[in-house]
């Protein structure tokens, strides 16, 4: 998983916020979304494959995924989370 170093270091690339792991009942949740087909990013795309976990934006509005243990901090591919706040601590 991203080391406590780098995540202290990461920032939204378009608000600047500041950035959360995701906590596992949320992933469990996206990843069932995107088992269904029914995660797309910002560009419209569906996400096809399971996430390692994601980095949830200090306002809750987006989050970005991570994959093999590396962030996709592109504003395109980062997923909208309202569907996902509830179980976000």
């Amino acid at each position: 998983m991203i080391a406590p170093e780098l995540l202290d270091l990461l920032v939204c690339p378009e608000t600047k916020a500041s950035l959360s792991l995701a906590d596992d009942a949320t992933l469990d949740k996206i990843n069932a979304a995107i088992k269904a087909g029914t995660v797309k990013d910002r560009e419209g795309e569906v996400v096809e494959d399971a996430i390692d976990g994601a980095l949830v934006r200090e306002d809750q509005v987006y989050c970005y995924l991570i994959r093999d243990d590396i962030p996709v901090m592109l504003m395109d591919k980062a997923i909208s989370f309202d569907a996902f706040k509830l179980s976000q601590a």
